[in-house]
């Protein structure tokens, strides 16, 4: 099991990774508040995702969020480093993702 440090990390990572990313330049426009749910540690991260990348990631869930991503700490940590596909990640039921139709397509075309 990762701790709550490595998942902090591994999401600070994938905001350096969206910010850098040719695919956020897609999403000029799009804000919208995410959360990250990890049920294995009892905790969780929220976050602003703008213009392709995210901002303000700290501690706890926002359950108003648009976006809501719900991951064990090792598969957060898996997906962000690489070693586990968002898709084949989302495929499996690892990775588990409430968002609106629109919402899920546009985070798609980001990552």
């Amino acid at each position: 099991m990762a701790t709550i440090q490595q998942c902090e990390a591994a999401l600070e990572s994938l905001a350096q990774q969206m910010a850098t990313s040719s695919h956020g330049k897609n999403a000029s426009g799009f804000k919208r508040a995410v959360s990250c749910q990890i049920p294995d540690l009892g905790t969780g991260f929220r976050a602003q995702l703008a213009d392709g990348t995210l901002h303000e990631i700290i501690k706890g869930t926002d359950p108003g969020a648009q976006i809501t991503l719900t991951a064990s700490s090792d598969d957060l940590v898996a997906i962000t480093s690489g070693e586990l596909g968002f898709t084949t990640a989302w495929a499996t039921g690892r990775l588990k993702i409430d968002a609106s139709f629109s919402d899920l397509m546009q985070l798609r075309a980001m990552l």
